[in-house]
């Protein structure tokens, strides 16, 4: 078995000051059309249900740090990083509150309109996975080889510099917060300030999936010796945990195929579009 030394966070690494901008802008502007179309699906069907789960993806990015720190991930904060706090002695960039609209409410507006409407089956919640899974990749992989931010931490299964399991965590999350705010909605009995408690939710989901799933992982990548062999393995338990997590919440399916017993004027009834 290889052991390896425990590196460093990279905290003198120069920041790449036109992937910052892309991130920063592009998030942004995506935020704000997500944020419309959430307006609009709210306006339609009489309801903040949307807006509030952009909302509360956004105001749970504050918990950032945690994860950081567990998944040892650190954010170039060299000359010229837009950044408004720092936890944990990693300072925060202004794009993970747009970046957590835009890779994880995104998702999460489909899968719970789909549930609302009684059209989520288990394949098309897998479609939703699937494409989670790869806008994480994506975005992820343009923050890290553009000169962003690094996952510093002895890491395997990776492609390009991306750790495999963190997309695959961030999937689960994701369906974990969907299924969870779908439930909510469908049993708020025409209260919307209960809506409020998605502000509760995603931070629970959030931490919960990435840790709860992703404890071996954590745990492996910061041994005091780090070994590639138990990492991998390691590694591998957790993209199979989340794939449990995922499944499981794919059982909630059958009960949020029922429609609710009663529509009113805050919040109508499933509607097909």
């Amino acid at each position: 078995m290889v052991t390896q030394a425990m590196p460093l966070p990279p905290v003198d690494h120069p920041l790449n000051l036109t992937t910052q901008g892309v991130l920063l802008y592009g998030s942004w502007v995506l935020t704000a059309v997500l944020l419309v179309f959430a307006v609009q699906l709210g306006r339609r069907e009489r309801t903040p249900f949307y807006v509030l789960l952009v909302l509360a993806a956004m105001v749970g990015a504050f918990v950032e740090p945690l994860y950081d720190t567990a998944m040892m991930l650190y954010f170039y904060s060299t000359e010229g990083m837009a950044t408004h706090f720092t936890a944990f002695d990693i300072p925060q960039p202004l794009w993970t509150h747009s970046g957590y609209a835009v890779l994880y409410a995104s998702a999460a507006i489909l899968i719970t309109r789909s549930a609302w409407q009684g059209t989520l089956t288990r394949q098309r919640l897998g479609v939703f996975a699937g494409t989670e899974l790869l806008m994480s990749c994506v975005f992820e992989m343009i923050g890290i080889n553009g000169g962003a931010y690094a996952y510093w931490g002895p890491h395997t299964l990776r492609i390009f510099q991306y750790p495999l399991v963190i997309g695959v965590l961030e999937t689960a999350q994701v369906v974990a917060f969907a299924i969870a705010a779908a439930l909510l909605r469908q049993r708020m009995s025409g209260r919307p300030v209960t809506l409020l408690w998605l502000f509760v939710i995603f931070p629970c989901t959030f931490l919960g999936g990435n840790f709860g799933a992703g404890w071996p992982v954590i745990i492996a990548i910061h041994l005091a010796e780090p070994n590639t062999a138990i990492t991998a393995g390691a590694t591998v338990l957790s993209i199979v945990l989340a794939g449990l997590l995922v499944r499981g919440a794919a059982g909630f399916l059958p009960v949020l195929q029922r429609r609710p017993a009663v529509a009113t004027t805050a919040e109508t009834a499933p509607v097909a579009t």
